[in-house]
């Protein structure tokens, strides 16, 4: 019969997989690098399998070690949940949180970190930016905000606010280069663009109804820079219609193809749907939570 499998082991490859090097593994596990090879494996020895393919370079995960992965990191998550169920009789908030967010958060965002972070001193915090959407147990986070549509299943989602995407552009650039009339209008125009989930420019547009291909002139991942490329009359730009009334309603900005340019959209906090959420991560997601009006009431103006 199988040896069954040591918890250090356990712990030295989701390590690992998250880290992406064996060399970074070992400095947040705190151990030497030979450890975490021998761990991993003796871990693979026990399992008959090759869980991860190693060059000088790179490190990448075999299918049966993405299947291990996602196992290992319930197991783990479960002891986790375990240990603060019995801490929860000392009354400090503690823990290790990573946090998920785009890349276009409103500075009242950093307000209310700040904030978190001075009344939690014993949380140890992450906050990445990032255009993609992170797989919450895989890349190992604990809580995301999320603008979308719909949200994958296995998280749980407090809405924190529901907004439109909108069409817009300078009346200068409008007198230049004329109103588009129909979605096929827009071939003749420049269009300022934002990245899909990710790293890939977008390419296409939601109409009623489906999507309409859009070819781009400018491109970027911040909505604030897009907002000034459509203010100095660079383009056409589809926007969070929150943040563009000030210049909707300074005439600075227009609305262009309404009714036929738009998507609702909301943005979410979400977190791993468990039935013991960590103290720590609760405190958070009560926090963004509690932080949410303020965010709907700020236009947010981009600084020329």
């Amino acid at each position: 019969m199988n040896e069954p499998v040591e918890s250090a082991e356990l712990l030295a490859f989701t390590k690992i997989v998250e880290a992406k090097s064996l060399s970074r593994a070992a400095s947040e596990l705190g151990v030497p690098r030979a450890t975490i090879g021998r761990r991993l494996s003796r871990l693979e020895e026990r399992l008959g399998t090759r869980l991860v393919r190693r060059t000088t370079r790179s490190l990448t995960l075999t299918d049966a070690g993405d299947t291990f992965y996602r196992h290992a990191r319930v197991a783990l998550d479960a002891v986790r949940d375990a240990e603060a169920s019995i801490r929860r009789t000392d009354a400090t908030i503690r823990g290790e949180l990573r946090v998920s967010v785009p890349p276009t958060t409103e500075e009242s965002f950093f307000a209310m970190i700040g904030a978190f972070a001075k009344e939690h001193p014993n949380v140890r915090l992450h906050v990445h930016f990032a255009s993609r959407f992170v797989d919450l147990r895989r890349d190992g986070y604990d809580v995301a905000l999320r603008a979308a549509r719909d949200i994958e299943p296995g998280l749980v989602a407090r809405t924190l606010l529901r907004s439109k995407l909108i069409a817009v552009a300078s009346p200068e650039y409008v007198a230049e280069k004329g109103a588009p009339r129909r979605k096929s209008d827009l071939k003749k125009h420049r269009c300022l663009m934002g990245f899909a989930h990710g790293d890939l420019p977008q390419t296409h547009w939601p109409v009623s109804g489906g999507m309409v291909h859009v070819e781009g002139a400018f491109f970027s991942n911040n909505i604030r820079l897009l907002a000034d490329a459509a203010l100095r009359g660079l383009g056409i730009a589809f926007l969070d219609g929150r943040i563009l009334q000030p210049y909707l309603q300074s005439g600075a900005l227009v609305q262009v193809l309404p009714g036929i340019i738009e998507a609702n959209v909301r943005l979410a906090v979400v977190y791993l749907e468990r039935e013991l959420v960590p103290a720590h991560v609760r405190a958070f997601v009560n926090a963004v939570i509690a932080w949410a009006p303020v965010l709907g009431k700020a236009g947010g103006r981009v600084r020329r």
